[in-house]
C-alpha cells in the first residue's frame, strides 16, 4: 500500500512538473529583430506591421498588432518589436517614401512605393496570403530579412 501510494505522490509530481513547464513555454514573449533591405533610395521612413493572423493581413491598420516608423538612416535598417508572445506572425512592410502612412498606388492600384513581407513571397497581381508570409516566434531572439520590392 504504501509503495503504491508513493509511486502515485511521485507520477503527480512527474505529471504536474510536465504540466508547468509547458503552460511557462506557452507564455513565453520574445523579441523580434526585422531586417529590411532592397531600398533603392533614403527618402522618407519605413513602416512594419505585425498580424497575428489573417484578418486584416496585409493592409487594415485596425488590425496590426504592432507597428512601427523609423528614419532610413543605415541600410539595411532593423527594427525590434519586444514581447511577443510565442506564436505564427506575419509582417506588412512599406517604404514610406512622402511619410503619409500610406502605401501609395498609381491609377492601376499598382504600388508606388517599395513594400515587402516576412517570408518574402513572390507577389504578382496580388498581395500574399498570411500564411504565405508566416513564421514562428518561439524563443527569446527571432530573426526576420525583408527584401523590399518596387513595381
Amino acid at each position: 500500500m504504501f509503495k503504491r501510494c508513493r509511486f502515485s505522490l511521485l507520477l503527480l509530481a512527474v505529471i504536474g512538473n510536465f504540466a508547468w513547464t509547458l503552460n511557462a513555454r506557452a507564455n513565453l514573449s520574445g523579441n523580434l529583430t526585422v531586417e529590411i533591405d532592397g531600398f533603392k533610395n533614403q527618402k522618407g521612413q519605413v513602416c512594419a506591421s505585425i498580424f497575428a493572423n489573417s484578418k486584416g493581413f496585409p493592409n487594415q491598420r485596425d488590425r496590426v498588432l504592432q507597428k512601427q516608423c523609423t528614419q532610413i538612416t543605415d541600410i539595411p535598417v532593423k527594427m525590434t518589436f519586444e514581447n511577443l508572445k510565442a506564436g505564427s506572425y506575419a509582417i506588412a512592410v512599406m517604404h514610406d517614401q512622402n511619410k503619409d502612412l500610406t502605401l501609395n498606388r498609381n491609377g492601376f492600384g499598382m504600388p508606388n512605393e517599395g513594400f515587402g513581407f516576412s517570408r518574402n513571397p513572390e507577389v504578382t497581381t496580388k498581395p500574399p496570403k498570411f500564411g504565405d508570409a508566416a513564421f514562428l516566434v518561439a524563443g527569446p531572439n527571432t530573426k526576420v530579412s525583408i527584401q523590399l520590392k518596387y513595381l
